[in-house]
């Protein structure tokens, strides 16, 4: 019997952490949901720019996501603002304490993406990046629109 081809869909990426920190490793997590949180999550009503991981008590959680409470939800809404745990191996999670404890590491979230009807989330191991790198990130995205600018004129 062959795998099954997984189904991917992404529902929001973080494109803030790739210009404030120079991701080095990258890793797959589930993360724990209220069930009108997951209804919030699939329709796109969440923000996750500001978020960061942390881990406490040999856990990691995902602070600063906010998922905004669900339109059909009653009194037995979620709050928006509270801290979700992230669902990691006890090894992976070795190693990222180990790298969070050395100076300079922090762990973001990357994108929320769906997988075979599963929440996952894509956290990045990253060192934050100064300000001189990141005119050099700009600088170099302007170099290579140059470039694609004039491949498209030449044909």
């Amino acid at each position: 019997m062959g795998k099954e081809s997984e189904s991917v869909k992404v529902l929001a990426r973080n494109k803030r952490a790739f210009f404030n920190y120079e991701i080095e490793e990258s890793l797959e997590c589930g993360i724990e949901l209220l069930g009108t949180e997951v209804k919030s999550i699939k329709s796109s009503r969440f923000s996750f720019s500001d978020s960061y991981a942390r881990v406490l008590n040999n856990e990691l959680w995902l602070i600063g996501l906010h998922v905004s409470e669900y339109t059909h939800g009653n009194l037995f809404n979620h709050e928006p603002e509270r801290s979700r745990r992230l669902l990691v191996h006890k090894q992976e999670l070795k190693h990222l304490k180990r790298k969070i404890d050395e100076r300079g590491y922090t762990v973001v979230p990357l994108r929320f993406y769906l997988k075979n009807g599963l929440i996952k989330v894509e956290v990045g191991l990253g060192r934050g990046k100064k300000n001189y790198d990141k005119r050099e990130s700009i600088k170099q995205k302007d170099l290579k629109r140059e470039a694609m600018r004039e491949l498209r004129g030449r044909y």
